[in-house]
């Protein structure tokens, strides 16, 4: 097994986080947050004996980094080019996030918009990673 390139992981999971800010912001957080009924004050102050919204960073952070951590191992284990990188980064959102994602939208009785926007952002976001094992090689 290659070593796994640990700036690249952190690299790619700050790109990952960041974009979220962005994506649950500016450009969808509206829509978003109106699917989901949460409120602005809601993502202010949180909401009452739940997790706080610093938390709620902090573990999203976390989870990303497991996920980019991953990506790093396969791309170790394999050495594969470039562009194969980006397959294996985009390829992992899109036939093993997203789908497991749906699933659980479906059965939960959400809409398709909500889907595209949360799957939107797995995509992305781990495009965004692969970029960063590219770039970091």
């Amino acid at each position: 097994m290659g070593a796994i390139n640990l700036l690249a992981v952190f690299a790619g999971t700050a790109a990952f986080w960041l974009l979220g800010a962005l994506w649950y912001g500016p450009l969808f957080g509206k829509a978003w947050r109106d699917m989901n009924g949460v409120t602005e004050q809601m993502m202010k102050d949180g909401i009452p004996g739940a997790n706080p919204v610093w938390l709620i960073m902090l573990l999203s952070f976390a989870f990303e980094m497991v996920v980019v951590l991953m990506l790093g191992h396969l791309i170790a284990r394999t050495n594969p080019a470039p562009h194969v990188i980006m397959m294996m980064a985009t390829g992992l959102a899109v036939a093993v996030m997203a789908p497991a994602l749906g699933i659980n939208y479906l059965y939960q009785m959400r809409p398709g918009k909500l889907f595209a926007i949360d799957a939107g952002y797995f995509v992305v976001g781990m495009a965004l990673a692969g970029g960063a094992f590219i770039l970091l090689g």
